[in-house]
């Protein structure tokens, strides 16, 4: 350990270098509800891909295991090293490089955030549309999970927005996939394969990422409906009418009373709604043109009505935006009440009536309390579930994750599977597909350097 030691020293700077037992407790876990924090052998900080590269043939050299590290912020505990490895944390490679006005791109380091970059971007006009709910989150962590959030619905997920990565495999070497360029038909797709890959494949020192217009007029509508089912059945027909939400999220009314009582949010919604209310629609709309929002806003509460909501209510910019902020907290509100875990299942729009329902009846023949949110504009289910007993819930999170896959979804929509879900991903996904994702793992990373323990045993 002294020689590895050293041999980092000389690398990146002693100064860049930390043993585990001496670095913050923040580097020995994540924000999983059920990560177990585990102190590395080594923290250390490169200041180029160079460095990242010199660290990992170390690494490979000596069969020490490699886990990145962005902020931290990550719910499945795929930033949390082993006791023996090398944690590399890109605290010092947070630059934003390059704003590209003609070609709208952003090409970043992984340590920059995204406030950070949403700052920068905002200069020029343009935007980085997704958003994941965590702005100190980093962009090489959002790579690393393929973190999707409530903007998917109209502008997708990380892996759209990632047109190519600098990124360094576990034998040393560097490469340049993609780049400003918004398609290609050359060869595999490298790219896509390392983003959402938990940083089991390659270490990403840079992306190209593509911008949009920063449209300047937005509107939210919420509307109560007086039961689940009614708001999941109306999510397919709003996405079908043309309307084009920039958010479309469904809050149960626990959710909602919660985040509303911890966020000190006064909405405007008389008792009698409030009180008869299962659940909600959020719809968050924006576009270039004033006139042109407030047709889209009208037409919107025309159609929530339509399908059953109670009323529908335009909310002032300043509650819009707290009840925006509230949502993205969920996590920290469901924490806070004590939930033992957090799931982010995804499936079909269509599925989710189907879904919701065999949640309910789960919930009730395993004794747990299931409540949440998603984005249900994109599928992406957020279940937080109170259940004391370790046996009790894993049983009733594999059923949950079973429903899903039966009904054409996946385990999970944006958060990964880490080691918190790689149980019920062996056990509940296609043998063949795991066993070619092996062999995939095996061509980059041939000593098993790169995260072990994340997505395989």
């Amino acid at each position: 350990m002294t020689d590895m030691r050293s041999r980092l020293a000389d690398i990146v700077g002693a100064a860049n270098v930390r043993d585990g037992a001496d670095a913050a407790e923040d580097y020995a876990r994540d924000e999983g509800l059920t990560s177990v924090a585990t102190r590395p052998a080594f923290v250390v900080a490169p200041g180029d891909a160079g460095e990242t590269a010199e660290i990992l043939k170390a690494a490979a050299e000596t069969g020490t295991p490699v886990t990145a590290r962005g902020s931290g912020t990550g719910l499945s505990g795929a930033a949390v090293p082993r006791a023996d490895a090398i944690l590399v944390s890109f605290e010092r490679m947070n630059r934003v490089l390059e704003i590209d006005t003609e070609n709208h791109v952003a090409v970043v380091q992984p340590g920059v955030t995204l406030r950070e970059l949403e700052e920068k971007t905002a200069e020029h006009g343009l935007v980085y549309p997704v958003y994941p709910g965590e702005l100190s989150g980093s962009l090489g962590g959002n790579v690393a999970t393929n973190a999707g959030g409530m903007r998917a619905v109209r502008y997708g997920v990380t892996r759209h927005h990632v047109l190519g990565v600098e990124a360094v495999l576990a034998t040393g070497e560097v490469i340049r996939c993609g780049g400003k360029y918004v398609k290609a038909s050359t060869g595999y797709d490298l790219t896509q394969l390392i983003v959402g890959s938990e940083g089991t494949l390659a270490l990403v020192t840079e992306a190209t990422l593509k911008l949009q217009p920063r449209l300047a007029h937005q509107a939210t509508v919420l509307a109560p409906f007086g039961d689940l089912t009614a708001v999941v059945r109306a999510v397919p027909k709003v996405v079908a009418s043309g309307i084009g939400p920039l958010i479309l999220e469904y809050i149960d009314a626990m959710t909602m009373g919660a985040i509303t009582y911890t966020h000190d949010l006064q909405l405007g919604i008389p008792d009698q709604v409030r009180d008869t209310s299962q659940a909600y629609l959020v719809v968050m709309l924006e576009n270039r043109d004033a006139e042109r929002l407030d047709d889209d806003v009208a037409a919107t509460g025309e159609l929530l009505t339509a399908l059953g909501a109670v009323d529908a209510y335009v909310l002032p910019g300043p509650s819009a935006r707290r009840l925006i902020e509230a949502r993205e907290q969920a996590f920290y509100t469901a924490k806070g009440a004590g939930a033992d875990d957090v799931i982010d299942t995804v499936l079909p729009r269509a599925a989710l009536p189907e879904f919701m329902a065999r949640v309910q009846g789960i919930a009730q023949a395993s004794e747990t309390f299931v409540v949440g949110c998603g984005h249900a504009g994109d599928g992406n289910v957020h279940l937080a579930v109170f259940q004391k007993d370790a046996d009790k819930r894993a049983k009733a999170l594999r059923e949950l994750f079973a429903a899903s896959m039966e009904l054409g979804g996946a385990i999970s929509g944006e958060h990964g599977i880490g080691h918190a879900k790689k149980a019920y991903f062996l056990d509940l996904e296609d043998p063949a597909k795991i066993a070619l994702m092996k062999r995939i793992k095996q061509a980059f990373d041939p000593t098993g350097v790169l995260n072990p323990g994340v997505l395989f045993d």
